[in-house]
């Protein structure tokens, strides 16, 4: 398999090839890139002794809250520490603590219509509407009038367009059903409608529609009490245990369970009704969803009664858009939360400061997750994924060499660049962010509480799975998918795009799943997500997935280290211009495939 000239044909300076016969080939190569500057170069060697470490069995691959996961993270800040990267953790460590809280919620949240010729219509929360567990911060929003999408899916292929002719910006955008019967390979994009209409489309709010669930049965309706009593009966139960125990051994105190409600001492805590490392009095821009009830009084006066739109939806039929003016909607969200639950994992972080007095306080991030899918407690069954063949024994460690061992290695890699190599006039800061896999966790953390104060961070670039081609193709072997550098800043696309023509072997960018109607959602995937959705500018770097993506077979022989390095010593470069630059880059959220390079010229697609 082709993967390009050996890095050792780069242009170097007498000097360096002198240290380099000298025995110091340990530290970065110096060389000229094509902009006239130096730059500090990746070495494929280290990658390799990193990333067998990372995607070992020691480390039982990387799960949040595990062992595993906290010998990766003690990996990688004593290799930051011989590197001279700087703690930017917790009480000068580099450790950053995530706090993931599980509250108990009081649902206050409600809609109240206000249709022509009609009174005021309130629906609270589970009457009719229903908000999300996380409604952020108390607020109250009021739209006159509403924007019917039909369907509100926008879909590159098959083609299938229900915003065309729309204009949803600062509105109250409604949609429902599943589309048109003949639309296949829609899943993902019809979870995501609401999300769309927000972030892509400028809605204020999505309101999505649910069917109002069936009358229970009175069977149903004795069977769904008897349950209940039968948990009160049980907690009782435990509860009054516990008490005894707590009574014979002196603690506790008269009355008071051992460990009171937090679930210690024998008493178990009660569910959370939601559990995230997120602000809970953020802002949050409404995503709701209502059923017949709110409908029919939305529709009132539309174009298009909700009777005719719903039996048109369930025939499958193209619905139509249209705007409902006069109708007045307002919003307003009011949760109560309660912590009861409380866990800790840790992000990564170091910090090499820039050179500049002034500048060396702004910041560019590089970000990859640490965090894997851990390891499975049975092998799979005889002939399914991830199985092993007849006669061998089965491989219960999902490793992950390239998701994302690849992404972290990377960005031990540009970390050793920025400490050993020449300094950029703003700062860089490195953060291996914990419980991407199971929803962006750290980032979410970071973006929420952040080490630097946001607005003075310039972009973020995000890596993950970057040693692997795309469905094991060997015509991809140059290839790297560029995600989201356009859709906030311009300039740091054309700069992405710049940097890689200025190396001596340009990869082959493209921009196949920057598109907004992709139905694999990548943008909304992965760590720079979290950033992105904080109107930080960010580029995500990505390879594909392949057959062994979260299997045990994502292992480290697989990964193509020459096409890793020349991803990391890229993203590394175009970071270092950023960081090298006096002017903020301008953040004018033109959107996707707006920037230089989308003609078909050499070092994009």
């Amino acid at each position: 398999m082709t993967v390009g000239k050996p890095m050792w044909r780069r242009w170097v300076t007498v000097g360096v090839l002198a240290a380099v016969w000298a025995g110091a080939a340990t530290l970065p190569w110096p060389v000229v890139s094509a902009q006239g500057s130096r730059r500090a170069v990746i070495q494929e060697k280290d990658l390799r002794e990193w990333l067998t470490y990372l995607s070992s069995d020691e480390l039982q691959g990387r799960a949040i809250f595990t062992e595993g996961y906290g010998l990766a993270t003690q990996y990688v800040a004593e290799r930051l520490r011989e590197m001279g990267v700087k703690p930017m953790g917790d009480n000068g460590t580099y450790f950053q603590n995530v706090q993931q809280k599980g509250y108990r919620i009081t649902n206050n949240s409600s809609v109240t219509v206000e249709a022509p010729g009609r009174a005021p219509v309130t629906f609270k929360h589970g009457e009719g509407v229903t908000f999300p567990t996380n409604t952020g911060g108390k607020q109250s929003l009021t739209f006159d009038g509403v924007e019917f999408v039909g369907s509100g899916i926008s879909m590159a292929e098959p083609a299938h367009d229900d915003y065309k002719g729309r204009d949803a910006k600062g509105k109250l955008v409604v949609w429902m059903g599943n589309g048109p019967a003949n639309l296949t390979g829609a899943a993902r994009v019809l979870g995501a409608r609401s999300r769309y209409a927000i972030e892509t489309m400028g809605a204020k709010a999505a309101l999505g529609f649910t069917p109002a669930a069936a009358p229970l049965t009175p069977t149903e309706v004795a069977l769904a009490e008897a349950q209940a009593a039968l948990q009160q009966a049980s907690l009782a139960v435990t509860q009054a245990q516990a008490q005894l125990a707590a009574a014979r051994t002196g603690r506790g105190g008269r009355g008071v369970p051992a460990g009171g409600r937090g679930g210690r001492g024998g008493v178990p805590a009660a569910p959370a009704d939601l559990t995230t490392v997120q602000r809970i009095d953020a802002l949050v821009t409404p995503q709701i969803t209502g059923d017949d009830r709110l409908f029919e009084v939305i529709f009132a006066s539309a174009p298009t009664n909700f009777a005719a739109l719903k039996a048109a939806s369930d025939k499958g039929d193209m619905l139509p858009t249209f705007s409902v003016p006069g109708v007045k909607v307002t919003v307003n969200m009011n949760n109560n939360y309660e912590v009861i639950s409380t866990q800790l994992t840790k992000n990564v972080v170091g910090l090499v400061e820039g050179s500049d007095a002034v500048l060396k306080k702004t910041y560019v991030m590089f970000g990859s997750h640490l965090d894997h899918i851990g390891y499975r407690t049975a092998a799979p069954a005889a002939g399914g994924r991830g199985a092993a063949a007849p006669g061998t024994v089965p491989d219960l460690i999902n490793n992950g060499a390239d998701d994302d061992g690849s992404g972290s290695t990377g960005l031990m890699g540009i970390a050793k660049a920025f400490a050993t190599g020449p300094q950029p006039k703003r700062s860089a800061i490195f953060v291996w962010h914990s419980g991407e896999e199971s929803g962006l966790q750290g980032s979410r953390y970071m973006a929420d509480f952040p080490v630097v104060p946001l607005d003075t961070i310039q972009a973020q670039f995000n890596i993950d799975m970057i040693g692997r081609n795309r469905d094991n193709l060997p015509g991809e072997a140059s290839t790297v998918y560029v995600i989201g550098a356009d859709r906030i800043s311009t300039e740091l696309h054309n700069m992405v795009v710049d940097a890689n023509l200025g190396t001596r072997e340009p990869l082959q960018l493209n921009y196949e799943y920057n598109d907004p109607r992709d139905p694999n959602s990548f943008y909304t995937r992965s760590d720079h997500y979290s950033y992105a959705t904080k109107g930080i500018p960010i580029a995500f770097f990505f390879t594909g997935t392949h057959p062994d993506y979260h299997q045990a077979s994502d292992s480290v022989e697989k990964i193509m280290f020459p096409k890793l390095q020349r991803i990391t010593q890229m993203v590394y470069e175009a970071g270092f211009n950023v960081a090298n630059r006096e002017q903020p880059l301008v953040r004018d959220n033109l959107g996707a495939r707006t920037g230089k390079g989308h003609a078909g010229k050499i070092g994009s697609k």
